[in-house]
């Protein structure tokens, strides 16, 4: 029996690590068990930064062969698949190391240890080495005082008949491809499956999206999914939304998928089958039941605003939790207030109303705030704008005005309740969103500001515009 801690972090990704740096600035003696992946977890090693490294080069050949700029001819003359590939390998290590393995090594009330953790009450756990098939069965056993789990989620493997023997890649196996697929299907829309979809396209493969919903991203504004729908589509994109895939089979070298599509049986064959259709938290071999926590129906933890489980000394935070946000800021943020709840006894949370999201696709969707619908449900009116960014100079300038801006305001007190874009580097551009939301600013005080000309971030401005003025009759700067 090893000497107890003040704190046990099961998990090594961001809101591991987020837990652990907390709980060293406050002094406590703190073990952290890491499982699955390397440190870092999912965001550096087969997430955000990976994806997003080969998002950008496909985006760079996609404006060189496809830029609309009069007296300018670019040629690509090279692209090897491998090299692009080694390059983010490359970087994935080189931030793993720098920022997860070194910043560990530096906190000194923290230990790492590299494991399968499992609990064996609600006080202690078990840590095998990955040569264990349970964690339970091994000799390692810790105690504290408080916990928190941190272990995140895996792909979801979909019902599909066949789907196990045919095989299929996930985010994972398709960051590291040496041999690039000439064809691929991907299993679900989506943050992973947009994005994916448009990367492997722009490298030449040729994908067909599979949705089963009618919407490529159910939780966004229609209007501007219906937009990005059309963008991938011209792009040369198949997209199939509101079919329901029924089986998968081999055929030679190849793959078929069989889908139903309006009652109609249909197929399609591919050379690889990519997952894309959502994330499982990682509980079923935490033995959660030996401790007392409760998960909910999808096996993730339930949770109350405080990141506290059924068990009030353990917390969960991230993926492998029923929150309504599941993102690597949340995960970080999360990771902060829980290890600061849980050593001095605080109740901090999170208001995810002015959180934002953002799916990395080209024009990227980004959003905060209220949609139009639960806007709707919330105050039985919506007033809301939505402005083409052909009415933004600087999107005229880059040739870049296939976008939309959508922004919604409080019936009565004129606040920004929600705004939705869809724009080139919409991810950067919410982030003032955010504030506004988070600051509870009113249309009047967007008004009021004097955003730099010409640059895309004066969107929000002609959208907070748009509710008192016809802003075709309006000169660039006002």
């Amino acid at each position: 029996m090893n000497d107890g801690y003040d704190l046990i972090i099961i998990g090594g990704g961001a809101g591991a690590f987020a837990a652990a740096i907390k709980a060293n600035a406050l002094g406590a003696k703190t073990l952290m068990v890491n499982q699955g992946l390397p440190l870092g977890g999912t965001c550096v090693n087969v997430g955000c930064v990976p994806s997003k490294t080969l998002l950008w080069a496909g985006e760079v050949m996609h404006l060189a062969k496809n830029h609309k700029i009069p007296g300018i001819d670019i040629e690509v003359k090279n692209f090897d698949f491998a090299t692009v590939v080694q390059h983010e390998l490359d970087l994935v290590a080189k931030l793993r190391d720098e920022k997860y393995g070194k910043v560990l090594s530096q906190l000194e009330n923290v230990t790492h240890v590299e494991g399968k953790a499992a609990f064996l009450s609600q006080n202690e756990i078990g840590v095998n080495s990955p040569s264990f098939a349970k964690a339970s069965e091994g000799k390692q056993k810790y105690q504290a005082k408080k916990f928190i789990i941190a272990a995140g989620s895996t792909t979801t493997v979909p019902p599909i008949e066949e789907i196990k023997e045919v095989g299929f890649l996930t985010h994972i196996e398709a960051l590291k491809l040496k041999q690039q697929p000439k064809e691929l299907i991907v299993l679900g829309a989506g943050p992973v499956g947009l994005e994916f979809a448009q990367m492997y396209s722009r490298f030449g493969t040729k994908v067909t999206v599979l949705q089963r919903n009618v919407s490529i991203f159910p939780p966004a504004e229609k209007e501007l999914t219906d937009r990005l729908l059309q963008i991938l589509t011209e792009e040369g994109i198949t997209i199939k939304t509101g079919v329901q895939v029924k089986s998968s089979r081999k055929e030679g070298d190849k793959k078929v998928v069989t889908y139903l599509d309006q009652g109609k049986q249909e197929q399609i064959i591919a050379d690889e089958i990519l997952l894309a259709g959502g994330k499982t938290p990682n509980t079923q071999n935490l033995d959660l039941d030996k401790a007392g926590v409760e998960v909910d129906g999808k096996k993730a933890i339930k949770v109350n605003p405080n990141f506290q489980t059924s068990k009030p000394h353990i917390y969960a935070v991230g993926d492998i939790t029923n929150g309504p946000l599941r993102l690597e800021p949340t995960a970080g943020r999360e990771g902060t207030l829980a290890a600061e709840n849980a050593l001095n006894n605080t109740r901090n949370s999170i208001d995810y109303n002015t959180v934002p999201w953002t799916v990395f696709t080209d024009p990227q969707l980004a959003g905060v705030g209220f949609t139009e619908d639960e806007q709707m449900k919330k105050f039985g009116t919506c007033m809301c704008k939505t402005v083409s960014f052909k009415d933004v100079p600087k999107a005229l300038i880059i040739n870049r005005t296939e976008g939309l801006i959508k922004m919604a305001i409080h019936p009565e007190t004129k606040q920004i309740t929600g705004v939705h874009i869809l724009a080139p580097n919409a991810g950067e551009l919410i982030a003032e969103a955010m504030v506004l939301i988070k600051n509870k600013n009113t249309i009047d005080d967007v008004i009021n500001s004097l955003p730099m000309f010409p640059t895309l971030s004066e969107s929000i401005k002609i959208a907070a515009l748009s509710f008192t003025n016809d802003i075709t009759k309006l000169s660039c700067c006002i």
